[in-house]
């Protein structure tokens, strides 16, 4: 069962990437894909299970959707536009991983990310497509482009997924890596 907000999030929105399709179809679908997994492994749950820790690792579904959030955030109104760089205090609260408080506030928060990341992504790519690289500029590395950006969000997405599956295993047995 998923929340009612996360099928309107991805109502419309294709998130199998073609079989041999082009880069550009390839990497945004590769990255909706990703983002729908990560919102099943996380949907229908109550405060409690998105607190839920797995071993000695603090890391929780809540946690995982607020620093998603953030990494959203950080990578497209940051990275690939120039906006506000996050604060030392962004930074270091990005691996506080504990108990969600407000689970309403946390799934709201990331379905807003995602929708402002789909937009930015969609003004790059009118504006210069995946070559576009007029966002922050790093001293000795430059200016990434938005297909180097694409790809670091999918293996962000990858990455906490594998997160995902354990607690959410450890939770109640779902299993698999497609929403139904």
């Amino acid at each position: 069962m998923t929340e009612p907000f996360v099928d309107v999030l991805f109502d419309g929105v294709e998130a199998e990437p073609p079989v041999a399709g082009d880069e550009l179809t390839t990497l945004v679908r590769t990255l909706e894909r990703n983002r729908r997994v990560l919102a099943w492994k996380c949907a229908g749950l109550d405060a409690a299970a998105m607190s839920t820790q797995v071993g000695k690792s603090s890391i929780t579904l809540g946690g995982l959707l607020r620093h998603l959030t953030r990494c959203e955030a950080s990578t497209f109104v940051w990275k690939l536009n120039g906006g506000p760089s996050p604060t030392r205090a962004d930074w270091e609260s990005d691996w506080e991983w504990g108990p969600d408080s407000d689970v309403e506030q946390t799934w709201r928060d990331w379905r807003a990310a995602v929708e402002r990341s789909r937009r930015l992504v969609a003004e790059a790519l009118a504006d210069g497509g995946l070559d576009r690289a007029k966002g922050q500029e790093f001293p000795g590395w430059g200016t990434p482009s938005l297909r180097r950006l694409l790809t670091d969000m999918i293996e962000e997405y990858a990455r906490h997924t594998g997160h995902a599956d354990l607690i959410r295993e450890a939770i109640d047995g779902r299993v698999g890596e497609d929403a139904p």
